[in-house]
């Protein structure tokens, strides 16, 4: 038997996500970007970047970012993880009108279907969308529980959801 859909819980999970997108990123409709700590050396942190904004969506990058000390006081932005282990970078869709977020694009993969054949070109999984946002849900638990922004004369982003 196929993979099907479940639409009442990818809504719940859009809905959620939308939520939570807009308490880490409050200032989304002004601001381009917010950068949160994820750590309390500040090694690992999380960029969310405003790509395109309509009158009824905006469209976020998402991606986490490693921080390597060369010598005290110096830094370098890079990412020493190899490749295959470093989290994808998310494109995130959200609908103000209907207050949802959905993954739209995952690393260079845009444009998937809810329900994939397989075996297919791209090595896709049936419920790959579904995966997408079960990951940015899960991405965004760890941001609200421990995230911290990074900017000067912010709030902490502390609270649940």
């Amino acid at each position: 038997m196929g993979y099907k859909v479940d639409l009442k819980n990818f809504m719940a999970r859009c809905e959620t996500n939308y939520v939570r997108l807009c308490q880490i990123f409050p200032g989304m409709a002004e601001e381009s970007d917010r950068r949160l700590g994820l750590t309390s050396d500040r090694r690992r942190e999380v960029l969310l970047s405003v790509k395109e904004r309509t009158p009824y969506t905006t469209l976020l990058t998402i991606v986490e970012r490693t921080t390597v000390s060369l010598d005290v006081g110096d830094s370098i932005d890079s990412n020493p993880l190899p490749v295959w282990c470093r989290a994808p970078v998310l494109s995130v869709r959200l609908y103000h009108d209907a207050s949802l977020a959905e993954v739209v694009g995952c690393d260079k993969a845009r444009g998937v279907h809810p329900n994939n054949p397989y075996p297919n070109r791209q090595m896709l999984q049936r419920d790959e969308k579904a995966q997408w946002n079960k990951f940015l849900e899960e991405w965004l638990v760890v941001c609200v529980k421990h995230g911290y922004v990074l900017e000067p004369d912010r709030e902490l982003v502390n609270s649940d959801v």
